[in-house]
């Protein structure tokens, strides 16, 4: 039997209550994980986290990703930890190199070339390995021997070389999927590609024949750890229907994409179709592309609930 991990990622707040009320349904509908994401204009990641953890009793939750030229690695290794804590070890930490310029602007944090943020993200995993594996600070001794203060450490032991939460390192650039390769537990690979000539943050729906060597680019990098970590997807929308065609050409023309309606239809990053047909997809795409672990924009989470349920049902 196959098993697959379903999350959705949170797009705002409105009310403690009404958080913990979608976080409970999603539970009910069958996701294993809520993700956060890392951005300018929404929710902060670790509160998010851990009120999420506690409306709910088996909800996994996760950063779907920090960008990591916005943390100073000893700070979140604090936030880590502390979260990691206060959520029982459901923490799932995702790791990427950012990619809004926008954002680094309004945060007054110098945009860097992606190689140079790609070494960021590669020295904050290094980093946060090294210290999740020491015996707290040694200013502190004093402290823990006579008052006997705790080293603050994640409860998990399963990422960053077994010191820390499991490990999410997603992209589609060869840096950052070679670098997801070497050090995480879930390879995630983006459903997205940046444009060419436009904007940092201007992106386009990847295709199946891309995401064919993509994989197998990802593979390579992981070597002998391919068959033993988990990979997901990012899912850009869930479109049920009748009418697969009609409706590709109507989401394609809203989002302005270039790519043709074939090209939509058989990409694993948008489910469009009947329930039966998304799900169809979800084991079409394990045999193919090896995803066992799907994450969905919030926005489409209750279209492709019961996506869950069939595949469940039909990979038992």
């Amino acid at each position: 039997m196959t098993e697959f991990r379903f999350a959705h990622n949170i797009f705002g707040l409105e009310s403690p209550e009404s958080f913990a009320a979608a976080c409970r349904r999603a539970a009910e509908q069958g996701y294993d994980t809520v993700f956060a994401a890392d951005h300018l204009g929404i929710p902060s990641p670790f509160p998010t986290l851990v009120a999420a953890a506690q409306a709910t009793e088996r909800l996994r939750v996760g950063t779907l990703v920090l960008n990591a030229p916005f943390w100073n690695p000893a700070l979140l290794a604090r936030e880590i930890a502390t979260t990691d804590l206060l959520t029982g070890g459901r923490l799932e930490v995702g790791l990427g190199a950012g990619h809004m310029k926008w954002e680094f602007d309004e945060a007054g944090i110098e945009w860097q070339s992606f190689d140079e943020r790609a070494d960021q993200l590669e020295a904050l995993i290094a980093e946060l390995t090294e210290l999740f594996g020491s015996d707290g600070y040694e200013q502190q001794a004093v402290l823990r021997e006579n008052f006997g203060l705790p080293a603050l450490r994640p409860v998990q032991r399963t990422g960053f070389g077994g010191f820390g939460p499991p490990l999410i390192v997603g992209g589609t650039g060869d840096r950052i999927l070679g670098i997801a390769g070497r050090t995480a537990d879930v390879i995630g690979v983006a459903g997205v590609l940046q444009i060419p000539g436009q904007p940092p943050g201007t992106f386009r729906i990847v295709t199946a024949a891309e995401t064919d060597e993509r994989v197998r680019y990802a593979r390579e990098q992981a070597g002998e750890r391919a068959d033993e970590v988990e990979w997901q997807a990012l899912a850009q929308a869930a479109v049920v229907t009748d009418d697969r065609r009609s409706a590709a050409e109507e989401f394609l023309a809203r989002s302005g994409s270039t790519m043709a309606v074939d090209e939509l239809l058989e990409t694993p990053f948008v489910f469009i179709g009947t329930i039966e047909q998304m799900a169809d997809q979800v084991l079409r795409n394990y045999e193919r592309y090896g995803f066992t672990y799907y994450a969905i924009h919030g926005p489409y989470k209750d279209a492709f609930a019961p996506v869950i349920e069939r595949v469940r049902a039909t990979s038992s």
